[in-house]
């Protein structure tokens, strides 16, 4: 078997790959990546692109489609990887998260790609009210990051052809990597309650968020890079995560709060309410892959997020201003002329 990883070079990437290696120790993989962010390594005793046979540098914006011969699977993970930098960069989101994606979609099935698996977001259901979301329910995506997911999603199923696409709607990412983002709910709160012994939480604590472990991420993806098109269709939109990981936001900080011991959690019941809620159903995802289903729990993600940080002696109380979170790293790289605004590199 024959993969690439578009943006392999970010917090899902060192694990899918280890993940792949791992599973698939004869495969021939291949990253590329514009590496914003390489040098963001968390406690790694070696570069993960290490378990590559090849590592490629450039930028999705300007690949070549000739560039997508001889793989049997793609894996788009290049994105401008959430609200905040989707908020300040939108053109750039739609173009990375949407346009790219698209074109090395069509690309990629001229080439012969067998399957092409897109790294979407559940974000795409935004505010929504009366229950779990599942597939066939009303997408309403508030932030410019969702549009440019659903945007790609809608793009990709009117494909023709026999690649097989896969579009795994992703919950909320966490857990530990060697490329680690604290810009991530759960995985602020374990930062916080490490380096301040006290959490808090900006809203009232009552939105839901759907979690999935970046190592059940690559679990998910690797099923898609072999699935069949009679195994849910030739293009698919699936909810990935599991039903027993949809937590209010407030039952989060709970949890770390218990795991890490002697931490204080503060509630802002006075906050407006929060846009983004929502609860997922992910039934078809238990149906379709069975043998692929999340395995660590909330405390498992937690307890890694812990023994991670604590490897790397963390305690910064500053982190939210360093390069642990992915809009202070692009920031820099702009302010010291790395980057022009369209984030191409100078």
């Amino acid at each position: 078997m024959n993969i690439l990883i578009l943006g392999n070079m970010g917090y899902v990437g060192p694990v899918l790959v280890r993940h792949l290696r791992s599973v698939h120790p004869k495969a021939r993989l291949h990253g590329f990546d514009t590496a914003y962010f390489a040098h963001c390594l968390t406690g790694s005793p070696l570069l993960p692109e290490s378990r590559l046979d090849t590592q490629f540098y450039g930028d999705v914006r300007s690949l070549s489609p000739d560039f997508f011969k001889d793989y049997d699977a793609v894996v788009a993970l290049a994105a401008v990887s959430n609200d905040p930098m989707g908020n300040q960069f939108e053109a750039v989101t739609l173009d990375i998260n949407q346009a790219c994606v698209v074109a090395a979609a069509k690309a990629a099935a001229a080439g012969g790609v067998k399957n092409f698996v897109f790294a979407s977001s559940c974000s795409v259901y935004g505010v929504a009210s009366g229950g779990p979301r599942k597939e066939s329910d009303p997408l309403n995506p508030v932030t410019a990051y969702a549009r440019s997911k659903i945007g790609a999603e809608r793009e990709l199923e009117t494909l023709q052809g026999d690649m097989v696409i896969t579009s795994l709607r992703f919950a909320t990412a966490c857990g530990m990597s060697d490329r680690l983002r604290l810009d991530l709910v759960l995985n602020d709160f374990v930062a916080c309650a490490l380096s301040q012994r006290e959490i808090t939480v900006l809203s009232d604590g009552s939105p839901w968020r759907p979690l999935i472990d970046v190592a059940d991420m690559a679990r998910a993806i690797d099923w898609a890079t072999q699935r069949k098109a009679d195994n849910g269709g030739r293009y698919l939109a699936i909810n990935a995560g599991t039903d027993s990981a949809n937590y209010q936001v407030r039952d989060l900080a709970r949890a770390v709060a218990e795991a890490v011991g002697d931490t204080r959690v503060s509630i802002n019941t006075d906050a407006p309410a929060d846009s983004r809620s929502y609860q997922v159903d992910f039934s078809l995802y238990r149906t379709l892959a069975p043998a692929h289903q999340p395995r660590l729990s909330l405390r498992q993600s937690i307890d890694n997020l812990i023994d991670g940080l604590t490897r790397m002696n963390f305690s910064d109380t500053n982190f939210r201003q360093s390069d642990f979170m992915r809009l202070k790293v692009l920031q820099g790289h702009i302010t010291e002329g790395r980057l022009n605004s369209a984030l191409q590199w100078q």
